[in-house]
């Protein structure tokens, strides 16, 4: 189950979530609009290389990466997308394209956009292309401890 990861981990820790289950979804403005969330409420996950490692940047659906302000704040000299091909084993129970941002589950860093952190609330894919999570930005950000930058256009 692509899900019990993340819903173990939030389970071990006592955060409450709901699941939102919905059609099927591959782009964060479709899987907002099916599941009947905010763009602005619904954080994606977004594959990036800083300096060659990589990282998972979260924002909100509606927004695209600065890659330029993520580099500047990731005190790197080199932010770019990284491809499906450079990521996909790093997931191996998430659907492609389905990953939570839950970066310390996988080792790796992850930046989130200030402007998550405007909403009491946010929501996830939870691995699939058919189900998200949603929880309090604050559990997130204690469970995660993600770097919060700006780099959302």
């Amino acid at each position: 189950m692509p899900t019990g990861r993340v819903k173990e981990f939030l389970n071990a820790q006592g955060v409450r979530y709901i699941s939102i289950h919905h059609s099927p979804a591959y782009t964060a403005q479709e899987v907002a609009a099916s599941a009947h969330v905010p763009g602005k409420e619904l954080a994606k996950t977004v594959m990036v290389k800083l300096d060659g490692r990589m990282a998972m940047a979260v924002l909100p659906a509606s927004y695209k990466v600065d890659f330029g302000a993520l580099a500047a704040a990731a005190g790197v000299s080199k932010a770019e997308l990284a491809t499906e091909a450079e990521f996909k084993d790093l997931f191996p129970e998430c659907e492609l394209g389905a990953m939570p941002p839950f970066g310390n589950l996988y080792g790796m860093e992850v930046y989130a956009a200030k402007r998550l952190a405007e909403d009491a609330e946010i929501a996830f894919n939870a691995g699939t292309h058919r189900e998200l999570i949603r929880l309090r930005y604050e559990d997130f950000s204690r469970l995660v401890h993600p770097r919060l930058v700006s780099f959302a256009l």
